[in-house]
């Protein structure tokens, strides 16, 4: 079987963003345009940072492309490369919304012990990716440049908000857990299919069920920069009375149009429907230069 980049787009990528646009809730407007306001940001922040990155590797040979698998390049990627840097954080963002989680600002959040923790831990993986970039043998060359690229931007967000993310712990890690797993699935594919071959010089040819071990650490990073920017950018939106968590309300006992008094409901960027409370505020929501930053990269 032969499968093209822009197949695996279609098979993999667009029908399960298409379940996620039906499935996704109504928001308040207030929410609903803080919520489309963080996705684009993420979206645009993947495609920018996420560019040199992924050129840079393709350049060294860290992998490649089967013949015939792909339309055009743009530099050294195809171009589905580049709209993978599009539609993986719109994906795995959708499915967050369709989760639901709570942005409300508590003052715990601001504890200092999670939040040097988090720091100091990916600040950590970061000097490991270092060393393993510099180091002469060239298999951890790969998982160093992961590392590297991810880690500083999860330390930022631990920092931002290490204390709001620990108390979240319930919430968010789902919405990072599935869209991981479902990306290991389709990247398994995609190689067995010769879509993209990994170098096996560069990787430490440790694999997880045929999953080479940088590809299941690289979906895992991106989707949690993705998921934690995204939490981040609402909770800072709440915390500096930019978003109106009283315009809505959770649905509970599966009915779409009751009301829970202990929190909002989920928050959706592309539903398109009408107030899911009473006391909506209309009150618009700007992005600022506190943004948890988050990156991607395609295949």
């Amino acid at each position: 079987m032969t499968l093209t980049y822009l197949g695996f787009h279609l098979v993999f990528v667009l029908p399960p963003l298409v379940l996620l646009v039906r499935a996704a809730p109504t928001l308040p407007p207030a929410r609903r345009r803080v919520a489309l306001t963080g996705l684009v940001g993420i979206t645009l922040l993947a495609l920018v940072y996420t560019t040199p990155w992924d050129n840079f590797l393709i350049q060294e040979g860290v992998w490649w492309y089967g013949d015939g698998t792909v339309v055009a390049r743009l530099g050294s990627a195809p171009l589905e490369e580049y709209l993978f840097f599009v539609l993986q954080p719109v994906l795995s963002g959708l499915f967050l919304y369709t989760m639901g989680f709570s942005p409300t600002f508590e003052e715990r959040d601001t504890r200092y012990l999670p939040r040097l923790i988090g720091t100091v831990g990916f600040l950590a993986l970061s000097a490991a990716g270092l060393f393993l970039l510099l180091r002469p043998a060239p298999t951890g060359y790969y998982l160093g440049a992961i590392l590297l690229w991810a880690c500083p931007l999860l330390a930022l967000q631990w920092g931002v908000g290490g204390g709001y993310l620990l108390r979240t712990r319930g919430e968010w890690p789902v919405a990072v857990a599935v869209p991981t797993l479902y990306l290991w699935f389709a990247d398994r594919v995609a190689i067995e299919l010769g879509v993209w071959t990994i170098s096996t010089t560069h990787t430490l040819g440790v694999d997880l069920l045929g999953l080479p071990l940088e590809e299941a650490v690289f979906f895992l990073v991106t989707n949690l920069l993705v998921v934690q920017g995204l939490v981040l950018f609402e909770w800072v939106m709440s915390r500096w009375d930019r978003l109106d968590l009283d315009a809505g309300s959770r649905p509970v006992d599966g009915s779409a149009d009751a009301v829970d008094a202990t929190g909002p409901s989920p928050a959706s960027p592309v539903a398109n429907g009408g107030s899911a409370g009473s006391g909506e505020s209309d009150e618009p929501a700007t992005a600022t230069h506190d943004h948890p930053t988050t990156v991607e990269r395609g295949r």
